[in-house]
């Protein structure tokens, strides 16, 4: 089943619960993914696509939640916390700090990186075997840190 598909199923089966911040969510995902296919012009995205959407949303939500929590909003963070829960269940488990930073070390060391003039080029390969498994802002500061 593809992850399109498995999203719509979600949102059938919490109509059926009546949950209503999970309907809400998967509603705003589904209608995410209907732009996309209209942008690309296709019937169906692949799952690295909505892989992609889904990791965009919940970027989204982060972001939304630290700027609530600055401003005093409690209730507007709790509100996108819930939503950041439902799309997490679509995500790939997140690497450990510890699994990642081995990562980078290999990435490093396959890159034959050696200063911090070479962290475009190791950004872009661990970028490409993290795939969506941590996000970037901490992929950019381990990356930094490690190398000299």
């Amino acid at each position: 089943m593809s992850l399109q598909q498995r999203v719509n199923d979600e949102l059938k089966s919490s109509m059926l619960a009546r949950q209503a911040v999970r309907t809400g969510t998967l509603r705003m995902l589904k209608a995410a993914l209907g732009y996309a296919q209209i942008e690309k012009k296709t019937e169906t995205l692949s799952d690295a696509d909505v892989m992609a959407l889904i990791q965009r949303e919940a970027k989204k939500r982060r972001d939304s939640i630290e700027e609530f929590e600055k401003g005093g909003r409690a209730e507007m963070a709790a509100n996108e916390k819930a939503e950041l829960e439902v799309l997490t269940e679509f995500l790939p488990k997140a690497l450990s700090a510890e699994e990642l930073e081995g990562l980078v070390q290999a990435v490093i060391a396959e890159v034959g990186a050696t200063s911090k003039k070479d962290m475009g080029a190791v950004m872009k390969a661990a970028q490409a075997k993290v795939d969506g498994r941590a996000d970037g802002k901490s992929v950019s500061a381990l990356v930094s840190r490690l190398l000299p």
